[in-house]
């Protein structure tokens, strides 16, 4: 399937494609006079125009999520399982295209778009038995003859309102639980990395799903404050940076919405002195610099405990200058980061941290990058000696820059972890089972790994952080995710003695 990529609008050779919504099972062209331009960040070049939406637009998107919910709420849980498992089959045979899309917009390599997908895919795999998921509970003769039962329910249309470094796994995150358990669905992707879902929105059609269920609404903030105010949509799941995490919570709830607003991270890694200082300096080059950094879960900030801080600079410092950073369709390690403006950014970062007495290992603002055209690219860059009080360190940067900061003992790794307004992810190096142990119980952080930079969780437990990296009570997919997009209800009932039903002989079905 290629028509997304291909006729995304009615174009002549040599133009610019136009891009769209999609409403009601159908594009939705964009008529507020509003755009921004979609780029590929290996090379600087537009690839598409992107119609932001107005208020009015956004309301016609939510209208037709809102006219499609009780039809869909009333579905048969074995319908809508049939649809996603067809999704599924649909996903994995194509799965490779929806990769091509990811790296032509967000620009990392093809393999990690791939690993992107299969893990976005997981959820769907997960959705798949939402039978069981919503299984109640009940309770015979709780009191004399009468019975009590428990039920969950949909909450009606739900907005997910996804960033740009995860176009396809995020999104999945939500819409895969939302939709099976019975809800409508509004997806406003980031305008930067728009395609993707809009790929996915024709998958879902290809696959059986009614219109209207996955609507794709692209815009700015007018459209992420419609979908924060419109009283039809019950609930928002965001993911973003903490400033912006906090404002469409504050906002959503203000609204009487639920909200999930998963916001920004600043996740380290704590290497003991009893660790494997190889297999450490491999997981630190891949969970520092994979995805250019552009990862919630990134390892930004390596604590080095004791006397193993040079040795362990020194692993990583080879390794990262031989890291091949270019166009991520070609045979590269690490792609660019997604825009000029974020290049810049994570430039000033690092000339911010040198100015702070911080010592640059490897210097990734200048090099050679194996592309054409004037892309969007910082090198692996590794800073040593850096503080606690430098912005290099206080400061998401969302950039290939790993931090190494330097610590007598393990308690100090701890403290400083700990005193981090962040509590996304964190991982531990040792061989110690006992020090494994003590750090899962003694870190404030939502997602522990030991022995593994990147702990994300499958798609069958929940991911979420803690403090400033999380706003709401509810993590994204797993049961909470099934719990988030449900609501609950309790039934007590009192029967007469039952009449005869007649006779019937068909073997009973569920649909």
């Amino acid at each position: 399937m290629t028509s997304t990529i291909d006729d995304r609008a009615e174009t002549t050779p040599g133009t610019v494609p136009t891009l769209y919504h999609w409403a009601g099972g159908a594009r939705l062209e964009g008529a507020s006079g509003r755009t921004s331009e979609v780029t590929n960040p290996a090379t600087g070049a537009v690839t598409a125009h992107l119609p932001l939406a107005s208020d009015d637009e956004a309301a016609a998107v939510v209208a037709a999520a809102k006219a499609a919910f009780p039809a869909w709420r009333d579905t048969s849980l074995t319908k809508r399982t049939q649809i996603l498992f067809r999704f599924r089959e649909l996903l994995n045979a194509r799965a490779g295209e929806l990769a091509e899309i990811i790296t032509s917009e967000h620009g990392k390599v093809l393999s990690d778009a791939a690993g992107e997908v299969a893990r976005g895919q997981e959820v769907v795999e997960f959705a798949c038995g939402i039978p069981h998921l919503l299984k109640g509970s009940a309770t015979e003769n709780a009191s004399t003859k009468i019975d009590v039962h428990s039920i969950r329910q949909p909450l009606g249309v739900v907005g997910i309102i996804s960033p740009f470094n995860f176009p396809a796994m995020v999104p999945m995150w939500f819409f895969p639980i939302a939709i099976a358990t019975g809800n409508t669905v509004v997806l406003k992707p980031s305008e930067k990395v728009p395609t993707a879902a809009l790929w996915i929105a024709e998958l879902w059609r290809e696959a059986g799903l009614p219109d209207g269920v996955f609507n794709v609404l692209h815009g700015d903030k007018t459209a992420v404050d419609h979908l924060l105010t419109n009283p039809d949509v019950k609930s928002i799941s965001f993911v973003g940076s903490t400033p912006i995490a906090r404002y469409v919570y504050e906002t959503g709830t203000a609204h009487g919405k639920r909200v999930q607003a998963l916001g920004g991270a600043k996740n380290h890694m704590v290497v003991l002195p009893d660790a494997d200082l190889d297999l450490a300096a491999d997981q630190a080059i891949n969970a520092g610099f994979g995805s250019a950094g552009e990862r919630c879960m990134a390892v930004s900030a390596l604590v080095a405990v004791g006397d193993i801080a040079d040795t362990l600079v020194d692993k990583i410092a080879e390794r990262a200058r031989g890291l091949r950073t270019g166009d991520g369709t070609r045979n590269t390690d690490m792609g660019p980061l997604v825009t000029k403006a974020a290049q810049e950014r994570v430039s000033g970062y690092i000339d911010a941290g040198e100015q702070a007495g911080a010592t640059v290992v490897v210097d990734g603002r200048t090099g050679t990058y194996d592309a054409d055209g004037d892309g969007f690219f910082v090198g692996p860059t590794l800073l040593d000696h850096v503080g606690t009080d430098m912005t290099v360190y206080t400061d998401e940067i969302f950039g290939p820059v790993l931090s190494v900061l330097r610590v007598d003992t393990y308690d100090q790794a701890v403290q400083l972890v700990n005193a981090n307004p962040y509590g996304n992810g964190t991982a531990l190096f040792t061989h110690d089972g006992g020090a494994a142990r003590r750090f899962s119980n003694e870190v404030e952080v939502g997602m522990i790994g030991i022995n593994v930079p990147v702990p994300v969780p499958m798609a069958y437990y929940s991911f979420g952080g803690w403090k400033n990296s999380l706003f709401g009570d509810t993590h994204a997919h797993g049961s909470e995710g099934v719990h988030f997009f449900t609501r609950g209800k309790v039934v007590t009932t009192r029967w007469p003695d039952p009449s005869h039903a007649g006779l019937n002989l068909g073997f009973p079905t569920n649909t």
